[in-house]
């Protein structure tokens, strides 16, 4: 592809040296091209074919032989090797990233109790009980971690809950919040719930210069949640221009610190609680809507209610056998049910503190998940199957020295097929640091029963079943012992009070070891899809 005649370079070397590394990898990925052939002007995603995961193999080439580290976000919004060659022209060779120094346990927490019927509830009985527990470390690009206690929590969000009513926003209308991984997502996720909204996470754009694109993929979410008001970040503001008139019913795109300038300060002392603006919360109102597809065709809304909820998180809790002096760690993004769900409103209800850092953080240098365990000798942690390979395949040796992960009791591996080959390559390479292959627990939830439906049970090593080939022909799952055999892992059994069967394509259920479709049901099921009754009415039939 043609593209302008630069001017000429500052720093012709970085950029050969750049090309040649981005050419390798090209060739590696991508058989009979020809690396020669990579411009400065290439996109890395259009043309070249780097994806984000393509994109941590050559930031650690960059690192192993051109010795310099690259920012988060540059790795994830640079375009073209000209944009990486301007970071790197730039970057400070000197620069050595700090590890999170290891945190001293807070305490014994303590569960929310059974009365608790909403999530609104959950938090303000933490806030009243322990206001000065901290609830959140939120790990920053530089590895300093911030601290947010349940009580800041409580006071940001009726701040925000305030504001947002102050705005004319109230019972059931739809708040979207775009935020990145960032102190501003909880309270404004809270302060809808205060004000008796629901919120509809969406997940950011990472570059800047393709705004217009990230907007029109976003359309047709926001008309379907019938959105009032958004709450983004300021290098994103001008998505209202692009999105005004797209979405009718839209009628703010704001910042937090435009919306509530007070949240984020000391405010009021502990024990001067606000009182709740939102007593006349019930269970059964609704309390998040979650989006598990929409860029093509049409989007699915899962809408679940606070006592969907609060029902997944207490079953997870009772599952999982969280104890009171259990840590998670987690860099699952807070826009997506596992991150959003299980990691944080599942800490949240069981009173234990989460440490919390970007997916970004985590693909750009995978390590720092580990050590963020370490230093807060976590004992819970969760990621999809790909992060395990992720860290087997893309951490040096010489990041790992000192490490210790025998902290972790369950490591949870869900979201996508977990791989027996993935579950054995984690435990070989990490078992000298302290890892126990029992650690590793495999799970299985879907945006349909809130998150979680099922889980490996504790002191139960993963079962992996290896049926004959001829499954993929037949339905039927014969066991086998031949080398070529398929293998699949078992993900666990139903959490309390949900149950699972497999049916057939007229709804009857089927025997062992032949296969079907799930169904389930138990108090975590979703009300519906939201403004959807086409596919809800589908989603309940048998």
């Amino acid at each position: 592809m043609s593209h302008p005649t630069p001017p000429p370079s500052d720093h012709p070397e970085l950029e050969r040296r750049l090309l040649q590394l981005v050419g390798e990898l090209v060739s590696e990925l991508r058989p009979g091209s020809a690396a020669a052939g990579v411009g400065l002007h290439d996109s890395l995603e259009r043309e070249l074919g780097l994806g984000s995961l393509e994109r941590v193999e050559l930031l650690s080439r960059i690192q192993r032989d051109l010795g310099l580290r690259l920012p988060d976000d540059v790795m994830a919004g640079a375009d073209t090797p000209a944009d990486l060659a301007r970071a790197l022209s730039a970057a400070d060779p000197s620069q050595v990233e700090t590890r999170p120094s290891e945190v001293a346990s807070v305490g014994h927490g303590m569960v929310a109790p059974d009365t608790a019927g909403t999530l609104v509830e959950v938090l303000e009985w933490h806030a009243e009980t322990h206001p000065d527990r901290i609830h959140i470390f939120l790990r920053a690009e530089d590895g300093s971690e911030q601290p947010i206690t349940y009580g800041a929590l409580w006071r940001w969000s009726v701040s925000v809950a305030s504001a947002l009513r102050a705005r004319g926003i109230g019972r059931r209308d739809t708040v979207t919040i775009m935020l990145r991984t960032e102190a501003d997502f909880f309270p404004a996720f809270f302060g809808t719930l205060l004000a008796g909204a629901i919120p509809v996470p969406i997940y950011p754009p990472f570059r800047a210069d393709r705004i217009a694109e990230y907007a029109e993929r976003q359309v047709g979410i926001l008309s379907n949640a019938g959105t009032r008001l958004m709450i983004t970040f300021a290098e994103v503001e001008r998505l209202a221009a692009l999105l005004r008139g797209r979405v009718p019913t839209l009628a703010s795109i704001t910042t937090l610190v435009d919306l509530a300038p007070d949240v984020g300060r000391t405010g009021d002392p502990p024990d001067a609680m606000p009182a709740n603006p939102a007593t006349w919360l019930t269970p059964e109102d609704p309390a998040l809507i979650q989006y598990t597809s929409g860029s093509t065709g049409q989007p699915k809304g899962v809408l679940l209610t606070h006592a969907n909820l609060v029902a997944n998180v207490r079953a997870i809790v009772a599952g999982l056998e969280v104890e009171p002096s259990d840590v998670l760690v987690s860099w699952l993004p807070l826009y997506h049910d596992m991150g959003l769900i299980g990691a944080w409103l599942g800490t949240m209800y069981a009173g234990i503190p989460v440490a919390i850092l970007s997916p970004l953080a985590f693909l750009s240098r995978p390590a720092r998940w580990l050590w963020a365990i370490h230093a807060h000798r976590a004992t819970l942690a969760a990621a999809p199957n790909f992060a395990f390979d992720l860290c087997v395949a893309k951490i040096p040796d010489e990041e790992l020295t000192g490490l210790d992960l025998s902290s972790l009791r369950s490591v949870l591996n869900g979201s996508e097929a977990v791989l027996p080959d993935t579950m054995s390559r984690f435990a070989d390479r990490f078992a000298p640091l302290g890892f126990r292959r029992d650690a590793m627990r495999p799970v299985y939830g879907l945006a349909e029963c809130s998150v979680g439906l099922a889980v490996t049970p504790r002191r139960s090593p993963p079962r992996v079943d290896r049926v004959d080939r001829v499954f993929q022909t037949t339905g039927l799952a014969t066991p086998s012992t031949a080398s070529d055999a398929l293998a699949f892992v078992a993900c666990g059994v139903p959490l309390p009070k949900h149950e699972i069967r497999l049916v057939d394509d007229r709804n009857a259920p089927v025997g062992e070891r032949v296969e079907g479709r799930v169904q389930f049901r138990g108090p975590s099921m979703m009300a519906g899809y939201y403004r959807n009754p086409d596919r809800d009415a589908r989603s309940h039939d048998g």
